[in-house]
């Protein structure tokens, strides 16, 4: 496990601040923290470029406390903090969100009501030092021989990601407890690093494209979600300069990233057809189920475009999920257009990292092979593919 790479990644994120206002609403956070006469309880943003003071408050016998801002276009983040203890707090718009804690334990003892983001916050907060205490007891263990260590801790890092993915982060990802979820960290040793490794691990970077992609439907131009964005791709990089490293076939400097998340699988023939390789078009990327009701209706409507725009430069990619591959390859036969096919069916690690919820969707991609909208987003599809021929 590369720590450093890990709490490099962490860095990364600390970009660029994201606060809006939205016409002077407010949003409120008051509550009680017991056992902490003469504390100072601060109330943090956690800004792109780290923690940001925005309100204090000495707290006497009562423990009572309350701060506002001002409510936030899209999904932000503070924190409550008594020296290292700290309440995490999403605000995505004029919440009143009440807090209940106990002072020196309130960052796993706390009530916390208001908000269903803060609710799932919390419960990936007490995952998360569940976690942190495991990693602890296996690097504390004299039985466990140095050379196990890493691989039980890779085990409990897997078991905790796949449960984060499969439970929260893919369920909604356009929420801010996914965000958060990302940011996650764990300290082995005295080396801090992200839970979830967007630089050294495809899987991981494919969570964060996914998040990445919901945020840019949801919340367009959201600097969070324009940085989440960045490290999907930077990420898209790393990984393709390791595989040119460890293929020893083509030199890491001529590695470059799209703006796509690329799909590699076969079609009828049994022939693999990357998604990256049609850079130079304007594709029609879709997400679809032959078996499915209205299926034949769809394609044609399909075929009007691909007959009407494809001589001037447009290719669409399809990739089925049909359970039944026989079916799948029968159906495809006639079509002109790339039809390829996922094994895994609706459990698609593909269409989960599209954040695809339900088929068919959508999305269109440019020349440069950069993602620019998916089906919500478009409202005359003529005119959207039009622009980008």
């Amino acid at each position: 496990m590369n720590i450093k790479h890990l709490f490099s990644a962490a860095v990364i994120v600390l970009a660029a601040l994201c606060i809006t206002s939205c016409n002077n609403k407010k949003f409120h956070v008051s509550g009680t923290i017991s056992n902490a006469k003469d504390s100072v309880l601060y109330f943090e943003n956690m800004s792109l470029n780290g923690p940001v003071t925005v309100d204090s408050v000495k707290l006497d016998q009562d423990g009572t406390f309350n701060f506002d801002g001002d409510a936030p276009k899209n999904p932000e983040f503070y924190r409550l903090r008594i020296d290292r203890q700290i309440i995490n707090v999403a605000i995505d718009s004029t919440e009143n969100i009440t807090v209940k804690a106990t002072y020196p334990q309130m960052s796993a003892q706390y009530d916390i009501k208001g908000s269903d983001d803060c609710a799932k916050i919390k419960e990936l907060a007490l995952m998360q030092l569940d976690l942190q205490a495991r990693v602890n007891a296996v690097v504390q263990n004299p039985n466990i021989p140095y050379g196990k260590e890493g691989e039980i801790i890779q085990g409990l890092l897997k078991q905790y990601k796949d449960n984060v993915k499969t439970n929260y982060i893919f369920k909604e990802p356009m929420k801010a407890y996914s965000y958060f979820a990302l940011f996650q960290t764990i300290t082995v040793g005295d080396q801090t690093a992200l839970i979830f490794d967007p630089h050294s691990s495809k899987d991981d970077v494919r969570v964060f494209a996914a998040v990445a992609t919901s945020w840019d439907t949801y919340y367009p131009n959201c600097q969070r979600g324009e940085n989440l964005h960045n490290i999907a791709l930077a990420g898209m990089k790393d990984m393709r300069i390791v595989e040119a490293q460890q293929a020893q076939t083509i030199p890491a400097s001529k590695v470059t990233t799209t703006g796509v998340i690329d799909i590699a699988l076969p079609d009828n023939k049994g022939v693999v057809r990357k998604l990256t390789s049609l850079k130079g078009k304007v594709v029609l990327l879709d997400f679809h189920v032959f078996a499915s009701e209205g299926s034949t209706e769809r394609i044609m409507k399909l075929r009007e475009l691909y007959n009407k725009y494809h001589a001037q430069g447009l290719e669409i990619y399809q990739v089925s999920l049909d359970p039944d591959e026989h079916f799948w390859k029968e159906s495809v036969a006639a079509l002109p257009w790339i039809c390829v096919h996922d094994d895994n069916g609706t459990q698609s690690q593909y269409a989960a990292s599209y954040n695809v919820q339900a088929v068919p969707t959508f999305f269109l991609i440019d020349r440069n092979n950069t993602l620019q909208k998916r089906d919500i987003q478009i409202k005359d599809l003529n005119a959207e593919i039009k622009s980008l021929l």
